[in-house]
């Protein structure tokens, strides 16, 4: 059989008729799309639509089959077949047709209703997100079929608005589906924006040293009406104030507030003989803390630790020294168990505690988040 012969022959038909394909579409209750698949030999009228077809165009149906014309026409017996054909082919069709389209829609129901459950009641990860991507794709397929069985697709198509309003519904659709995903991005995007845009301050000035070192509540002042508690931590480990007897070598401090406040700090100080028997005894007194295991902080070996104040949150506050004269105080202080800012441009590592590591590619970082 030859499907691009007989589509020829169905457009001449038309044709003779004068008839368009929206006009004839309408005469057999298809769409004009279906008229053109058989005039393109796309697709063949169904079993059900032949005879209708040939009684239309005064033809017999075998020439419909062939696409010529025959110089006699189909006898009454052949006809009566052919329409007996038809009928039991409706049938069938119907009752399997019926079948599918229950199952669609109960498939729809069963989709919409898992939908609603997981957007809902379900916290949002990595994998439930997933599922709920799974479940909507699923739900637009078993549409896609329920529209198809019911025969509503292709007359949907071809109406614009409606076509323009159920795009309309998709988005609102996925925006109610998935209104955590967007919650979370433009969350995360306000964060990018706020880590990006935050400006990174530096100080090296050491004469400014009591501006940054609040001894009263742990702060850092900024200003004259914002003041940056530093989370707490007890600075008292470094000195009161710089006196004439201190020779300091190096000073720096870094404030940078992304989204939470955070305080980096190293001062290096070489003392008179008698100063620095004076300030080892000092920190020796100091109460400390444990260390050892906060973001990977190891035994001190590089040099002798004085002093230490520890949280397994905020970080660090401590004191070193060389044995020979020269204490280094440092700080780091932040949250969250990582540190946004790149703490490695602005303080040599042989002033960070032995093994710190504050980034978020960390053990103890992954750690501590698992924790949580």
């Amino acid at each position: 059989m030859d499907q691009q012969k007989t589509g020829r022959f169905l457009k001449e038909l038309r044709h003779e008729k004068e008839m368009t394909q929206e006009q004839l579409a309408q005469i057999f209750n298809v769409s004009s799309r279906t008229i053109s698949r058989w005039e393109n030999g796309t697709n063949l009228p169904d079993i059900s639509l032949l005879v209708e077809i040939a009684d239309f165009y005064d033809v017999d149906v075998r020439e419909i089959i062939e696409g010529e014309r025959k110089s006699e026409m189909m006898d009454e017996e052949v006809r009566e077949v052919a329409t007996k054909m038809a009928d039991y082919a409706n049938e069938e069709k119907g009752k399997l047709l019926k079948s599918v389209q229950i199952i669609s829609f109960i498939g729809v129901l069963v989709l919409l209703i898992s939908i609603g459950i997981q957007t809902f009641g379900l916290e949002a990860n990595q994998m439930n997100i997933g599922v709920l991507v799974v479940t909507f794709v699923a739900l637009v397929i078993m549409a896609i079929v329920t529209l198809y069985v019911t025969g509503l697709l292709e007359k949907v198509a071809e109406n614009k608005k409606f076509v323009r309003g159920m795009k309309i519904v998709t988005i609102v659709g996925l925006a109610a589906a998935f209104w955590r995903v967007i919650v979370m991005t433009v969350i995360t995007g306000i964060l990018i924006f706020s880590v990006e845009s935050a400006p990174i301050e530096e100080y090296d000035d050491v004469s400014r040293y009591n501006e940054f070192m609040n001894f009263s509540n742990g702060a850092y002042e900024k200003g004259v009406d914002t003041v940056w508690t530093k989370w707490g931590m007890d600075e008292t480990i470094w000195p009161a104030r710089i006196t004439d007897s201190m020779d300091v070598a190096d000073f720096k401090m870094v404030y940078y507030n992304p989204w939470d406040a955070q305080f980096l700090g190293y001062m290096v100080v070489d003392y008179s003989a008698d100063e620095y028997e004076k300030e080892v005894k000092r920190l020796n007194e100091y109460d400390s803390t444990e260390y050892i295991g906060y973001y990977c902080v190891e035994e001190e070996k590089t040099y002798e630790l004085l002093a230490v104040n520890a949280d397994s949150y905020n970080g660090f506050v401590y004191a070193l020294t060389d044995g020979k004269g020269r204490i280094i105080y440092g700080e780091q202080i932040f949250c969250n168990y990582f540190m946004d800012l790149d703490y490695t441009k602005y303080i040599p590592d042989e002033y960070l505690l032995d093994g710190f590591d504050a980034t978020t590619k960390s053990d103890y970082y992954k750690k501590m988040l698992g924790d949580e």
